[in-house]
């Protein structure tokens, strides 16, 4: 005896309306698997997730990969047309096309400039300082134009001057009242906060225990602690800035210092 609720194409409209519920239900099926499947998944054993930098031009941790594979499961749900790894690294990374002159330019600009002061690799060259120039240029007008740089400008410190281009330097290992004592003694300044990166080392407003334990403390051991990141083997020497006050208890600006490790 035939079903009564069995129902029979007679047009291919209704043939492929059929077809399309079945897929729908085969959809739905394989939806209530995965979703039953995951419900059973131990969330005690289940490993949390941590969040890394994204770096789009290191190719050997495949970012690029993963996110152009994503990006593309995703694009293909919504019918949107998918990217090949170039297209998604100019979309990630926000990247304005530009001409490939320019940035010819510009390094053969740099290059003449490095001439001028390494000469032939055996010996520097006695090179004036009008010699060297700036160089400016707009190759849509085009323009072309050199200047000669202007002196770095100078910053008072103590009984001095100083520029960008000055450091003060000092080997390590060092503990934190070494250095802040060998910094009172060069520059006659009292050392009220001292940061290496975005990290605060050391500040007036620890309280009393703490500044104490820190003064007592090797530099490189202090960073470590702070940064919550191991010095690599391979880094010499890392830079410091300080803050520092003078007789009149006014903040004073002194050079970075470049503290040798090994």
């Amino acid at each position: 005896m035939p079903k009564s609720d069995v129902k029979i194409a007679v047009t291919e409209a209704e043939a492929k309306q059929e077809e399309k519920a079945t897929a729908d239900d085969d959809v739905d099926e394989k939806l209530q698997s995965v979703m039953m499947n995951l419900a059973k998944l131990n969330k005690k054993t289940t490993k949390s997730l941590i969040p890394i930098d994204f770096e789009k031009d290191d190719d050997t941790n495949h970012h690029m990969e993963f996110i152009t594979a994503a990006s593309n499961l995703r694009a293909d749900n919504y019918q949107i047309t998918p990217a090949d790894v170039m297209k998604t690294k100019q979309i990630a990374g926000r990247i304005i096309p530009a001409l490939a002159t320019t940035t010819a330019a510009v390094a053969g600009l740099v290059c003449i400039e490095l001439y001028k002061m390494i000469g032939d690799g055996h010996q520097p060259p006695n090179v004036p300082l009008k010699v060297f120039k700036n160089g400016f240029l707009n190759l849509a007008l085009p323009f072309f134009g050199f200047s000669e740089p202007i002196a770095a400008p100078k910053k008072k410190c103590a009984d001095g001057y100083f520029t960008l281009w000055d450091r003060f330097e000092i080997q390590g290992p060092k503990k934190m009242k070494e250095l802040i004592q060998w910094i009172k003694e060069e520059t006659g300044l009292d050392v009220t906060m001292m940061s290496c990166g975005v990290s605060l080392i050391y500040s007036f407003f620890l309280s009393s225990d703490k500044r104490m334990e820190r003064l007592e403390q090797d530099m490189k051991d202090i960073v470590e602690e702070v940064t919550r990141k191991k010095i690599p083997d391979y880094v010499q020497s890392i830079v410091l800035e300080v803050i520092a006050n003078n007789k009149d208890d006014e903040d004073v600006e002194i050079p970075y210092i470049k503290f040798n490790l090994r």
